[in-house]
């Protein structure tokens, strides 16, 4: 039997996810919680053989599921961590496995439902090996073929990022549009301002100078 504490903040998918795996008769769901710092918790009252968790949970809503994904492998070496993932979003996986692969694991939420592909993640992370989500896979490898600059020499994410803007939407909300961290926000709107040339001035007035220095010279 291999030992899981299990993390995701909605109720009806934690529950769903638990049954699945304690009727496969191959996992014993030690814990399953609902944030970020009860994971943690958990992890230490339990030291579980791996921990299949949410990326976006309580108390940030953002990237703590890769954060705890980080210190459980940081405090516990031998733990497997999978992380599951709503949104099909390179950058979340990249985020994941910059610090190494060993031990990690990154699937679209939707592999719950295909329980071998689950297990099979949890195996491999409990060898301490690794495993990424095929869809994850082909977006990787299209974001790498798509032409990194344009004119500019604006990234395609900072792109994204300078269009949210265009709408006159605050960090938050490009974050939550674009599903970055808010700090992941603010660095790519600082290589905006540096690449067009803009000043640091009060920020709605850098943002629309941003946007209009774009325009007049495309």
């Amino acid at each position: 039997m291999i030992t899981v504490v299990l993390a995701e903040d909605n109720y009806l998918v934690r529950e769903g996810t638990r049954r699945l795996l304690l009727e496969a008769g191959q996992i014993d769901v030690v814990d399953a919680v609902g944030d970020a710092d009860a994971l943690r918790a958990a992890v230490d009252a339990h030291r579980p053989d791996v921990v299949v968790t949410d990326i976006r949970m309580p108390p940030g809503h953002h990237l703590d599921g890769i954060t705890a994904a980080h210190d459980i492998r940081a405090d516990h070496p031998g733990i497997g961590v999978v992380v599951l993932s709503q949104h099909l979003e390179e950058d979340y996986a990249l985020e994941l496995f910059r610090h190494g692969t060993s031990g990690l694991a990154y699937l679209l939420k939707e592999r719950v439902g295909d329980l071998d592909q689950l297990l099979h993640a949890i195996r491999e992370v409990r060898a301490g090996r690794s495993v990424i989500d095929p869809d994850v896979v082909e977006a990787l490898i299209a974001s790498r073929m798509r032409p990194r600059l344009d004119a500019h020499g604006l990234t395609p994410r900072e792109l994204d990022v300078l269009a949210q803007m265009a709408q006159g939407r605050t960090n938050g909300a490009i974050a939550a549009e674009l599903h970055l961290s808010e700090s992941g926000v603010e660095k790519h709107i600082n290589a905006i301002f540096t690449k067009l040339g803009v000043r640091e001035e009060p920020q709605q007035h850098s943002r629309v100078r941003a946007v209009l220095t774009y325009l007049e010279r495309r």
